[in-house]
């Protein structure tokens, strides 16, 4: 069977070509009246015309393809926010795919390398690391790239993600007000942002409540995973430290800590509360209910991509590295309550 052809739809709906080409690309669509783009819509699909993406590339020198990559998707954090992403680039015709690292530098630097030989227009990084040579390298060669959730030390290149800052004091705010005075943190991996700048914000919103915050009230997990939350808070409770509230780095490592207080006899949170950090799927279903810090993980993926075209595209401030911070909310649920009469 022959290939429609754009020049077979532009002809059953009565157009020129170049009208159809720019009512069938949702980039252009807006500069064609809202009739005739219905008109060859319509056609288009009537006809069963499929657009030729190669062609297209090679008369604009692009793929329409651009790679998104996360350290783990079987993390919940993530699929949010490539739906968020995806979303926004198919509407914008082009194809998103995805590569999954398996939080392994050397299978990023692959996956990474492989997209861009590939002729991908553009990236949506997951994975960063504080120090990252391989994102310090992409900025340098001017790939469009934008990071998501987490940021590099250099910042170098546009990030999008919550204001961490502002969740882990909603949280912290949150436990004073109940009551809580003996509050530990249990710190994701201190060498990614999310780890770096949530135990800063920890301290300093401790602080600000008159609140002791030495070293030995923070127990570092080596990942964000239940396991390594698992570790930690059994570190935690095989020192003398005394508390009453455990924030978390984030919800997997939350689900962790609550796990070693069940195995330990120790009740949540009758005697001991739990907050933790994304609002995660599902979060609200495990006993009990954990109160969190909720991120727009859905529009966080849809402002990367966002800004990402406007690199690809070139109407961005070329100037200036975009860095923008999403608002976040506290969600209460039954983890956290009064701490324990003495």
């Amino acid at each position: 069977m022959e290939r429609v052809k754009l020049t077979d739809v532009a002809r059953a709906a009565g157009v020129h070509p170049g009208t159809a080409s720019r009512a069938l690309n949702p980039t252009t669509r807006d500069q064609v009246s809202r009739e005739t783009s219905r008109r060859v819509l319509l056609a288009a699909q009537r006809l069963g015309y499929v657009p030729n993406t190669l062609a297209r590339g090679l008369r604009t020198a692009r793929s329409y393809v651009v790679g998104m990559v996360v350290p783990d998707i079987t993390n919940p954090l993530f699929p949010p926010m490539v739906r968020g992403a995806e979303q926004v680039l198919s509407g914008a015709g082009y194809t998103l795919v995805l590569t999954d690292t398996d939080n392994d530098a050397a299978t990023e630097r692959r996956q990474v390398e492989q997209l861009r030989a590939r002729g991908a227009d553009g990236l949506i990084i997951a994975t960063a690391r504080w120090e990252d040579p391989l994102l310090d390298e992409i900025a340098a060669s001017g790939t469009p790239t934008v990071l998501v959730n987490r940021y590099t030390a250099s910042r170098r290149l546009p990030y999008v993600g919550g204001d961490e800052r502002t969740g882990i004091r909603l949280a912290v705010d949150h436990l004073v007000e109940i009551g809580h005075r003996k509050i530990v943190y249990v710190a994701g991996p201190q060498d990614t942002s999310t780890g770096r700048e949530r135990s800063a914000a920890f301290r300093q919103a401790v602080r600000s409540h008159g609140l002791p915050s030495p070293a030995r009230l923070v127990s570092v997990a080596n990942a964000y995973t239940e396991a390594a939350g698992a570790a930690a808070t059994r570190k935690l409770l095989d020192t003398t430290v005394d508390f009453t509230a455990v924030m978390a780095g984030n919800d997997l490592i939350a689900l962790g800590v609550l796990s070693v207080l069940g195995e330990r006899g120790i009740r949540c949170p009758e005697q001991v509360s739990l907050v933790g950090f994304n609002d995660l799927p599902m979060f609200d279903k495990i006993s009990p209910p954990l109160t969190t810090v909720r991120l727009p993980l859905g529009a966080i993926g849809g402002l990367a991509a966002r800004t990402l075209l406007a690199e690809i595209e070139g109407t961005g401030d070329e100037d200036a590295v975009v860095q923008s911070l999403l608002g976040v909310e506290l969600t209460l649920r039954g983890s956290t309550g009064p701490p324990p009469s003495d």
